[in-house]
């Protein structure tokens, strides 16, 4: 009996021990997530006060709009899946303490049978008239050895007793706290849900305002044409001018001899694929490639050949992977551009408004390239990666 009790009591807390750090595993990530969700939030919140302030044009402020109901969203998916997390864990420890207690129940039970078995008279006299009242010393020896594992049986018992009364305090205690998480984050998805109505209304009054003035906007779309027009033909002139020269050897405008490309390096970056780290950490407002007005469906905006990363104005802007600064290049609606190569792949890293690094700098994966500045009312980073002359989508060689 005591050997079956024994190896039940050692199952459980085993089970208690191994559960734990999963649950606080899985929590830390969660709220990691919800951390980083967060921060999105507050950097789109701050872009759309500026642009207000700046009077910049509403196809712009509905972009933001539209990103920060996309993080509040995801926010309260994250929420949802805690709270369901939350339920799961506290029913299986609900459980686990009604076991706990039933168990407490049973050991209390033979515990005072015990007691009351040995102690019926507490007198010490009376155990010696006991033993001495054998009628041989073989029976004395065996009176006092089951008076002796008697004595030890409760101690046993007793031991067991505040092992599992203090294991069931530990849970109970556990389990007060995951309820008092699970009503917190009830209370920040029911605040979540209430500011995401008032986005989604801001969202359905600037998508009016754009229907009133089709030709104003018209014309910024031409406008922001021209600009990636521009600079598409620059990138393009600097990645001809580079790959061409690395294949021929010829010489440059200046004296010095063009290096060949750097095939290994190149390897290396494609390796790399879907492992690179972000020039900074924002939310993505513009994805890479065609996109259509949010109002006027049939309206196609320009080809985004990169991606936009809405940031904090001076947030630092990092180099993805090792390579060579080409050119800096001011570009119209960019501003600064830093263009690196990486054998035949290039990194570009534009709306700059100071740079870090010089044409010819050897730069490591993490080194810090420049700022980012505020045009327009906007604080982004426009972010691209080309392999060779043909442009990638940087999503699917950032980390996820």
């Amino acid at each position: 009996m005591r050997k079956r009790l024994g190896i039940f009591m050692l199952t459980l807390l085993a089970a208690l021990w191994w559960q734990t750090p999963a649950y606080s595993q899985d929590t830390r990530s969660q709220e990691a997530r919800r951390a980083r969700l967060q921060k999105e939030i507050a950097i789109l919140d701050e872009q759309i006060r500026s642009n207000a302030s700046q009077s910049a044009n509403a196809l712009s402020r509905l972009t933001l709009i539209s990103g920060k109901v996309n993080s509040r969203k995801k926010l309260i998916e994250e929420s949802d899946r805690m709270i369901s997390e939350y339920s799961d864990s506290i029913a299986v420890k609900e459980k686990e303490i009604k076991a706990l207690t039933a168990r407490m129940d049973t050991l209390s039970y033979h515990y005072a049978k015990l007691v009351r078995g040995a102690y019926v008279n507490r007198s010490p006299k009376v155990w010696y008239m006991y033993i001495l009242a054998s009628d041989d010393v073989g029976q004395a020896f065996r009176r006092y050895g089951y008076l002796r594992d008697l004595s030890k049986q409760m101690n046993v018992q007793a031991s067991k007793i505040k092992e599992v009364q203090s294991t069931l305090e530990r849970e109970s205690e556990a389990l007060s706290s995951m309820r008092k998480e699970a009503e917190s984050i009830r209370a920040q998805r029911m605040s979540e849900m209430s500011k995401l109505q008032a986005e989604e209304n801001d969202s359905r009054m600037l998508v009016n305002k754009l229907k009133k003035n089709k030709r104003k906007y018209q014309q910024d779309i031409s406008k922001k044409q021209r600009e990636v027009e521009a600079l598409n033909r620059e990138i393009a002139r600097i990645i001809r001018e580079a790959t061409e020269d690395g294949k021929s050897g010829k010489k440059g405008s200046s004296s010095k001899e063009r290096k060949p490309i750097d095939y290994t390096l190149a390897k290396k970056f494609e390796a790399n694929k879907g492992k690179l780290p972000w020039p900074a950490e924002g939310p993505v407002v513009d994805h890479f490639g065609q996109r259509f007005h949010p109002v006027y469906t049939n309206l196609k905006l320009p080809f985004n050949n990169g991606v936009n990363i809405a940031l904090k104005a001076g947030t630092q802007v990092k180099a993805v992977f090792d390579g060579v600064v080409k050119q800096i290049v001011v570009m119209p609606g960019y501003n600064k551009c830093v263009l690196v190569q990486h054998g035949n792949y290039f990194s570009f890293y534009c709306k700059l408004g100071s740079v870090s690094v010089k044409a010819g700098d050897k730069i490591r994966t993490g080194q810090v390239v420049g700022t980012v500045d505020t045009i327009g009312g906007e604080t982004q980073l426009h972010f691209q990666i080309w392999s060779g002359r043909t442009p990638q989508n940087p999503e699917t060689w950032l980390r996820p």
